[in-house]
């Protein structure tokens, strides 16, 4: 079992990475909706990137949030991890 300090310091691993992924997933929002602005994307385009970026905070939320703590915190640290972005990419239809 670890200590109340290991926990909190798992802890801010975790929502340190956890806001920094979020920005970046927002950040690829913002530069859409900027080219929807300026008429190089069209309503659909802007849409598809909205519903994306739904998807993919969902799944850094679910990595950040039912993961245990430590393992989160140890995962991060350890391992290059998922690109959220593409993990919420609309599943192509046959």
């Amino acid at each position: 079992m670890s200590s109340k300090s290991e926990r909190q310091a798992a802890r801010a691993v975790v929502a340190d990475y956890h806001a920094a992924q979020l920005g970046a997933l927002v950040a690829r929002v913002g530069e859409a909706v900027d080219r929807y602005r300026v008429g190089e994307m069209d309503a659909f385009e802007i849409d598809r990137v909205l519903f994306q970026y739904s998807r993919a905070a969902k799944e850094l939320w679910k990595f950040c949030n039912h993961l245990h703590v430590e393992v989160a915190a140890a995962m991060i640290k350890d391992q290059p991890l998922q690109d959220w972005w593409e993990l919420g990419a609309p599943r192509e239809r046959l």
